[in-house]
């Protein structure tokens, strides 16, 4: 793998740099970015509170909306069985909030929409030609009016003793989405995996954004850009404590077709199902 580019989104040369960094590796970390670090913090220090606590449960996930807590064994990686381990809050534009967290949450969600569609337009005008003119419609258009951006707050505990053989905090997967705009989590643990491979840890320091390029986007640019596999993977003893992350997931609206066979619609569907987040 190309090393994984850190740039600075202030910078002239920040979109040519930030859409090769994803044709090369599928991600790019970014600094400068329009989040304050203390909104940041807020926002990790009221989910902290949030998953420590018992009435975690009272909030579990609506199975129609796929909104509310999921709790520890919901998730497993394509392909996979065993569970992550791993426990999260999902934040749809219709979702319900813990009174504790709503109001700096919906703040970091509009945020990162915005910013997500900068760097779409980014990725929109750093398209070759051919790959732009293969885009049912330009990307930034693509999340007009969608209700599918995801915000995902993420809890992965310390490790019990007693783990299913196997088990990962985040076993080895691809995102569904276009770009997936990632706020550092509070400790290492994020590895990509190179086309030969090889797994290398993604710079993590605080107050990083990292992007990665989804299945969605790999699929309407003919894989022009690379959807990386990438995982969490579980601390050493010395280090075995709570990590939390916090990506979101930028969606198209569901009619959006991705390829001349394939709408957005679809494409979500058979992949909630295939992650254990769907059953029918």
């Amino acid at each position: 793998m190309s090393a994984i580019d850190i740039l600075d989104c202030r910078a002239a040369e920040a979109p040519q740099r930030f859409v090769s960094s994803l044709r090369e590796t599928g991600f790019a970390v970014l600094t400068g970015h329009p989040l304050s670090p203390e909104l940041i913090d807020e926002l990790y220090a009221g989910w902290a509170g949030f998953f420590a606590g018992e009435g975690k449960h009272a909030w579990t996930r609506d199975a129609a909306t796929q909104t509310g807590y999921f709790p520890l064994g919901s998730e497993n990686a394509r392909g996979r069985t065993v569970k992550d381990l791993k426990e999260f809050y999902h934040v749809y534009p219709q979702a319900e909030l813990p009174p504790a967290v709503e109001a700096v949450t919906w703040r970091v969600y509009e945020a990162l929409i915005d910013f997500g569609r900068v760097l779409l337009g980014w990725v929109d005008e750093g398209s070759p030609a051919a790959v732009r003119a293969s885009y049912s419609e330009p990307l930034v258009s693509m999340l007009e009016g969608s209700r599918q951006n995801l915000l995902r707050i993420l809890h992965y505990p310390p490790l019990g003793e007693a783990i299913e053989p196997g088990a990962e905090r985040a076993a080895a997967h691809a995102d569904i989405n276009l770009i997936t705009l990632l706020l550092s989590g509070s400790e290492p643990g994020l590895e990509a995996r190179d086309r030969q491979g090889r797994w290398h840890a993604v710079p993590c320091d605080a107050g990083m954004i990292t992007v990665n390029v989804g299945d969605m986007l790999q699929l309407a640019s003919g894989g022009w850009f690379p959807s990386t596999e990438h995982r969490v993977v579980n601390p050493k003893d010395s280090d075995n404590r709570s990590r939390y992350s916090m990506p979101m997931f930028l969606h198209p609206r569901p009619e959006v077709m991705l390829s001349p066979e394939v709408s957005a619609h679809d494409y979500l569907e058979e992949r909630l199902r295939e992650i254990g987040l769907k059953v029918c």
